[in-house]
């Protein structure tokens, strides 16, 4: 009999960032590993990002899958480039598919089920890195990731607990294929437990033979269609053939020196420019770090951001707002004014009318950098799993609204609201720091506070990582263990509706962040670049 552990942390812990010329971060050592695999093969920096996404569908499947969506931000060298492998809703969803369905008073597509499920996108984002960026054989790639699947892992600590409470959840378990996924045992796994999931191992060999083709325009397409039929979903082959992923070129703020790039929408990473650029007003670098005044200043200016994102952002061509004009100088010193030191404020959009997720991040000894977040959305997503293909999809459709007057509206082949946003910094035009923080609405929270550290307050990436952290969750304030209790109260006497929230993995995000020594200015073979990883997961930074 094995010696049974406790395995909560007894005690704080800090970590130290890790150097290297070659490095990759992500919320499980196995995927880190998996890329380092590929850079110690004579691949690069987007070889190990795919390499680590695809374990990550293996190992993580509480935030990813198969069925997951991607986003990506790179520097290849030269310049920086965007990707969205957001998919589409199916053409057959309209909003009177739902009123029919749901009735007339929903105002959003179901959480869970067939009616959550948008096309997804990440596994053509991973072809679409690979043949335009990649060197090694895309096959070689998926390889760790197979191996995984089919020999099984020991299932780690943080993992195993947002497994087990997925378990507790009718809404998943009911799911056509999850239990008999998920549930190998008719429960979770226990901690160190061995999971194998040979049938995503089987889907990922035929991704790595067609380069993707046989996912969405072959057996895995037609498969979710007939999935679908059986248990009343409407998505189709058809849905998969047509979609393709868009690359972007990313939208930016300039902060401090330093430029923030993130993703245009459909995705909300325009929050983190808009807190930004109202923060840019106030000299915080004057202020103590973790003091009243300084904390307070952020959260006005989250909100603020906020007010105008869940008001404007949708699918770019159904927006009446441009990110430029979101984004305008003008109107952020305006907004900037509404701040009251003294007092926290509701905030409504300044402008007339209008989770589940993994993100790593990889570098290499030539100068590639890679900011990559994939996520199902809610934990498991949609909490279907398509038999025999070990394929779990994503619940995206949920971020679509009912509401005749959102741009957010559902539509045929139009992409939802997207939270997932990877992140990229540069100095004059020069690549700085791949990261992102993952986590739901925390992602923009998270890019914010952990910037404001870096930036204002020069804390080393790791140290900004382990931070604890407050969460604006739409008219309270959580603030993570940890949190100095002075500048709860000193906030609460503000008028902020200060509570805790004692789960750190789901609800204070997780980061990783790779910082390039020589700021992009001289030769990264040799200076090499600091690594982060988030002790909220599992993960780790590694490197050679």
């Amino acid at each position: 009999m094995t010696h049974s552990f406790d395995w909560t942390a007894a005690y704080p812990s800090q970590r130290s960032p890790v150097f290297a010329r070659n490095v990759v971060a992500t919320s499980h050592p196995l995927a880190a590993q998996a890329g380092l695999r590929m850079l110690q093969a004579g691949g690069n920096a987007v070889d190990a990002a795919i390499a680590t996404a695809a374990m990550m569908t293996i190992v993580e499947p509480c935030s990813n899958g198969l069925g997951s969506d991607a986003f990506c931000i790179l520097w290849d060298g030269t310049q920086l480039h965007g990707l969205n492998a957001s998919g589409p809703a199916p053409a057959a969803w309209t909003p009177e598919y739902f009123a029919a369905k749901y009735g007339a008073d929903a105002r959003t597509p179901p959480k869970r089920g067939w009616d959550a499920v948008t096309v997804p996108g990440a596994v053509a984002g991973w072809a679409a890195l690979h043949a335009r960026f990649g060197k090694l054989p895309f096959a070689d790639l998926l390889a760790p990731a197979i191996e995984t699947a089919e020999r099984g892992y020991a299932v780690p600590v943080v993992i195993q607990g947002k497994w087990r409470n997925a378990a507790n959840l009718p809404e998943l378990t009911s799911q056509p294929g999850f239990a008999q996924a998920f549930l190998p045992r008719g429960r979770a796994p226990q901690v160190g437990e061995l999971f194998t999931f040979g049938e995503a191992a089987r889907t990922l060999r035929l991704i790595a033979q067609s380069q993707g083709e046989a996912f969405y325009r072959g057996e895995v397409a037609a498969a979710v269609e007939a999935f679908a039929r059986e248990h009343g979903g409407v998505i189709t082959a058809a849905d998969f053939a047509a979609y393709q992923p868009e690359w972007v070129t990313p939208i930016s703020r300039d902060y401090r020196g330093y430029t923030l790039h993130e993703i245009p929408p459909n995705g909300q990473g325009i929050a983190a420019l808009i807190a930004l650029g109202i923060l840019e007003k106030f000299d915080l670098g004057a202020l103590a770090l973790d003091g009243v005044a300084s904390q307070h200043l952020q959260i006005e200016a989250m909100k603020l951001a906020f007010a105008d994102v869940y008001k404007h952002v949708a699918e770019p061509r159904s927006m009446r707002l441009s990110p430029a004009q979101m984004l305008a100088d003008a109107y952020l010193a305006r907004r900037a004014r509404l701040i009251d030191p003294r007092r926290a404020q509701d905030y409504g959009p300044g402008h007339g009318p209008q989770g589940g997720t993994i993100y790593l991040s990889a570098a290499d000894a030539s100068g590639m950098m890679v900011s990559f977040i994939q996520s199902n959305y809610m934990g498991f997503g949609s909490g279907v799993v398509v038999p025999g293909y070990g394929l779990s999809l994503q619940n995206r459709g949920h971020g679509f609204s009912l509401d005749p007057a959102s741009d957010n509206l559902v539509g045929p082949g139009k992409r939802p609201f997207h939270t997932i946003i990877p992140a990229f910094l540069t100095k004059a035009g020069r690549p700085v720091m791949s990261f992102g923080v993952m986590g739901g609405d925390m992602q923009p929270q998270g890019h914010l506070q952990t910037l404001v550290r870096m930036l204002d307050y020069r804390q080393q990436p790791q140290a900004a990582c382990d931070a604890p952290r407050w969460r604006w969750n739409g008219g309270t304030l959580n603030a993570e263990q940890g949190f100095p209790a002075a500048t709860a109260q000193g906030l609460r006497e503000l008028g902020h509706r200060v509570e805790p929230f004692a789960d750190s993995y789901q609800d204070y995000g997780a980061g990783q962040f790779i910082w390039r020594l020589d700021e992009g200015q001289g030769d990264a073979a040799l200076q090499g670049y600091a690594a982060a990883s988030d002790p909220r997961r599992d993960g780790q930074a590694a490197g050679f």
